[in-house]
């Protein structure tokens, strides 16, 4: 299979739960699917597979990282793809916590799905946006959470 073709298909793995968490959040099924950390499995599998054959190439350049190499190995097509494959996977997990955390501490469903769908779209900038609101509407003495509440 060309990397082109695992690039494009790559984000079939995540819309559906991303659809989910956003159109669908207070579904029983929504929640149940969302509670697990396995709902970033797909892309963590396809990266797995992308990776460990180029394990030699990318291990040195993530081990040390130089400008230089990370924009070789990220200029190729199979660098794209994985990177890509990387931001799906972590990103839907930034999600997942967004959702998880935003409907335990309250927060409708409405406003979390912009911000989801900002999560989607420019990953860390849509986890900025949720924390700056989070810091906003929730009181102190509610973000306080043992290690052992926190969603995984």
């Amino acid at each position: 299979m060309s990397m082109a073709t695992i690039f494009a298909l790559s984000s079939l793995t995540v819309m559906p739960f991303w659809f989910l968490l956003i159109a669908l959040p207070k579904w029983s099924l929504t929640r149940r699917i969302a509670r697990s950390p396995l709902i970033a499995l797909g892309p963590a599998l396809i990266y797995a597979l992308l990776v460990i054959p180029r394990i030699g190439e990318v291990l040195p350049a993530v081990m040390n990282p130089d400008l230089a190499a990370i924009a070789a190995l990220l200029g190729s097509e199979a660098g794209a793809t994985i990177a890509w494959v990387h931001f799906l996977a972590f990103d839907l997990l930034v999600g997942r916590w967004i959702y998880l955390d935003g409907h335990g501490r309250g927060i409708s469903a409405l406003v979390l799905a912009p911000l989801l769908f900002f999560t989607l779209m420019l990953g860390p900038l849509g986890l900025l946006a949720y924390l700056a609101l989070r810091a906003v509407l929730v009181p102190r003495s509610a973000i306080v959470h043992s290690a052992s509440e926190m969603p995984l």
